[in-house]
């Protein structure tokens, strides 16, 4: 019915045209309104062994809401300085649970965890794999998740958890808290990045951290893609099942995603795939999840055309990968990404056993 606005708002608005990466790169930030975010007053909250790892529960302030969770994991018997992994959760439509959706605590995962790790991650912690690898990683709670989340009321659901009751509720309250940042000149996408920008930044002022890369699936891998975009000195991303072109997806798959992936401004300073290849020559994993129902192939296929377009002249930086999978994380996509992680950061044990 309303199809004939696409044509004209392309024509009078000049949409997804192909900025330089660091013209892109600012615009953009300017433009999603990244907030300019510190983990201050960072604590220890507390510490445990478990088996062949060693985790820190941390917390900090970002200045707003309750403080920030985080679990900080690493091999226990590890000496010395490690690369660091910024891992970063999914959206996947469960907010009453961040960080614990990728990695464990010393205590047991919920069983609303355990069902998503089965559906998304091959049913494991990503996190703690890839902290088994040699690498600190640092897995968080970022705006409306788990410790960040809002107090809602709960819809009365016979037969629900309390943690799916607030998810239901929570899908509802993503719009609010939309239009709040909007009102306040930022976005929803720009208080994220903002929050996670300033995860990277802790876990590289570390002293037991060198370089620093990033890697997460869906929500996460948006997350990964803008944290690529926005610090420089985020050494290597990984995008896993979250890359399309913003104009297949039109008429049919903008409804089947957050808010985050649709910031203000973005499509007259160029596609999503522009956005994700902005790092470039700097290196890039993309996973595509070919049975992905949350994208059009097409889409992804352009995706992949636009990344390898702007990493023309840096060859090898940007590695690619074609899963025959549905939307997830699986295991031998993890495995995928851990090997291409260490041998893209730099003091990383690439011959670390698994």
């Amino acid at each position: 019915m309303f199809s004939e606005l696409a044509p004209i708002a392309a024509a009078q608005r000049g949409l997804y045209p192909a900025l330089p990466g660091p013209e892109l790169r600012a615009a953009a930030r300017d433009a999603i309104g990244v907030l300019d975010l510190t983990a201050d007053d960072v604590r220890v909250e507390r510490t445990w062994n478990s088996g062949d790892l060693y985790g820190e529960e941390l917390s900090w302030s970002l200045g707003f809401g309750p403080r920030t969770r985080a679990y900080l994991l690493r091999p226990a018997k590890a000496e010395g300085p490690l690369p660091g992994v910024v891992a970063l959760h999914c959206h996947a439509g469960m907010k009453w649970a961040g960080k614990d959706k990728i990695a464990d605590g010393p205590e047991e995962p919920a069983p609303e965890v355990r069902r998503l790790r089965d559906e998304l991650y091959g049913g494991r912690a990503f996190a703690d794999e890839l902290a088994r690898r040699g690498f600190a990683v640092l897995a968080h709670d970022v705006f409306v998740w788990g410790s960040r989340r809002f107090p809602l009321e709960l819809p009365e659901a016979a037969g629900l958890s309390e943690a799916d009751r607030y998810d239901l509720a929570a899908r509802d309250h993503e719009h609010v808290v939309a239009k709040h940042c909007a009102a306040l000149g930022t976005s929803f996408t720009g208080v994220v990045a903002g929050e996670d920008l300033a995860a990277a930044a802790y876990l590289r002022s570390r002293p037991d951290v060198t370089e620093v890369g990033c890697a997460g699936l869906s929500g996460g891998g948006l997350r990964a893609a803008l944290l690529g975009a926005f610090d420089p000195e985020m050494r290597a991303v990984v995008v896993a099942a979250m890359a399309s072109s913003f104009r297949d997806m039109l008429g049919g798959h903008v409804e089947k995603h957050t808010w985050m992936l649709w910031p203000p401004g973005l499509p007259r300073l160029g596609d999503y795939p522009d956005l994700v290849a902005a790092r470039a020559p700097a290196p890039l994993m993309v996973q595509y999840a070919m049975r992905d129902r949350l994208f059009p192939e097409q889409g992804i296929r352009r995706a992949h055309a636009v990344i390898a377009e702007r990493y023309r002249d840096a060859p090898g930086a940007y590695e690619a990968v074609f899963a025959d999978v549905p939307h997830s994380f699986d295991v031998p996509m993890q495995e995928r990404a851990f090997d291409w992680l260490a041998a893209n950061l730099a003091s990383s044990p690439a011959s670390t056993s698994r």
